[in-house]
């Protein structure tokens, strides 16, 4: 385990990680968080509930920019993208059943058709605003479905409070996984930064020139904050 920035991030190759988080869906319920920039911002200027994100069984970086950041500290952050995760899941040899939360019909067929050897349960995910009877609907029916991985891939932060209600609601194994966009860049509804912008660190970048409109705000006004919460947490040693 590597603390930083407040948070606890586990260690270990790929296959390590990918090796815990297969175990998770046979062990007691839990939830696996992956995060990134934005999401450490957020948690530290408090639009987001600490107890839910830091309440997760296990917690994988999902950012280089985090990584080389730690390097400063000295401090190694193994970077595994939920998307990776995701895929490397998919393509093992575990006897799992995945739930899938998020994707639309459509987009949940096109999964199942890339991976026809895989058990799917489709968990529907209408528009929801958490502490609706809407959202209160879809807890209950994803916590009695048949999973023992549920994708989790609605936007941040609703999948993380999602799969903290799954515990309170009582599901009794299983673990969910905060994945994000994971499902559309395997279905190819979005196209995943090209491997060079990966190694180069530059996969928001990428997103921004895809997606200018939708990622201004957070790569070029909010995303420069890391740096400044950086600074405060590991440097000066404040909250």
């Amino acid at each position: 385990m590597t603390r930083f920035m407040t948070l606890d991030f586990a260690d270990g190759d790929r296959a390590a990680l990918l090796g815990q988080v297969a175990a998770l869906a046979r062990a007691p319920y839990g939830y696996v968080v992956t995060p990134n920039v934005d999401h450490v911002i957020k948690l530290m200027d408090g639009r987001v509930d600490a107890e839910v994100y830091r309440g997760a069984t296990l917690m994988t970086c999902d950012s280089r920019i985090l990584a080389h950041l730690a390097r400063l500290r000295g401090k190694r952050l193994s970077v595994y993208p939920g998307s990776d995760m995701t895929a490397d899941l998919l393509a093992s040899d575990d006897d799992l059943t995945f739930g899938v939360f998020g994707p639309d019909r459509a987009a949940f067929d096109d999964l199942a058709a890339l991976y026809p050897r895989r058990r799917f349960t489709f968990v529907a995910a209408p528009m929801l605003t958490p502490g609706t009877p809407e959202w209160d609907a879809a807890v209950k029916t994803a916590c009695a479905a048949e999973w023992d991985v549920l994708l989790a891939c609605v936007s941040f932060p609703k999948q993380e409070r999602f799969a903290h209600a799954l515990r309170a609601a009582g599901r009794p194994f299983g673990v969910t996984l905060c994945v994000g966009a994971s499902v559309d860049f395997l279905t190819g509804r979005q196209q995943r930064a090209p491997k060079v912008f990966q190694q180069l660190s530059l996969e928001w970048l990428h997103r921004l020139l895809s997606q200018p409109k939708r990622m201004f705000r957070r790569y070029v006004v909010e995303g420069p904050a890391i740096f400044g919460w950086f600074v405060r947490t590991e440097v000066l040693g404040q909250r």
